[in-house]
């Protein structure tokens, strides 16, 4: 039963830096600067797979957060304090649909490793009563 929690466990700890990236992006999708002073890049969680008691089983854990490298949206709105000299200002790469579908699709599976952990414990404590 070990290597089912070890799984779930890393899994919803994967899922919950999923949404903590997808919040970031969510809550800078339309700051003119970052705290470099250049533009927001999105950011996306880059997973991979790790072994768990053995190469049978494998679980999953984040290698690494990394800058979205698609282009900046530029808008014309000469109005804007931060337009360039040609009236374009620069807006971070964040796609908003495609983060609210990255959101569901991370606590979702959040919340299935939850249930997996649940069903196992209850499955756990059954045959411990079995046993009595």
């Amino acid at each position: 039963m070990d290597p089912i929690f070890k799984i779930a466990g890393l899994a919803m700890t994967a899922q919950s830096q999923r949404l903590n990236a997808v919040a970031s992006n969510l809550a800078n999708a339309e700051s003119t600067v970052s705290s470099t002073g250049e533009p927001y890049r999105a950011k996306q969680v880059v997973f991979s797979t790790v072994p768990v008691d053995g190469p049978a089983a494998q679980g999953v854990r984040v290698t690494g957060v990394v800058e979205d490298a698609s282009p900046l949206k530029r808008v014309f709105d000469p109005k804007h304090p931060a337009a360039d000299e040609s009236g374009y200002l620069t807006l971070p790469n964040v796609n908003v649909v495609d983060e609210m579908v990255n959101m569901i699709s991370a606590s979702r599976s959040f919340q299935t490793s939850v249930e997996l952990m649940n069903t196992a414990k209850q499955l756990a404590l059954k045959t411990l009563s079995i046993g009595q």
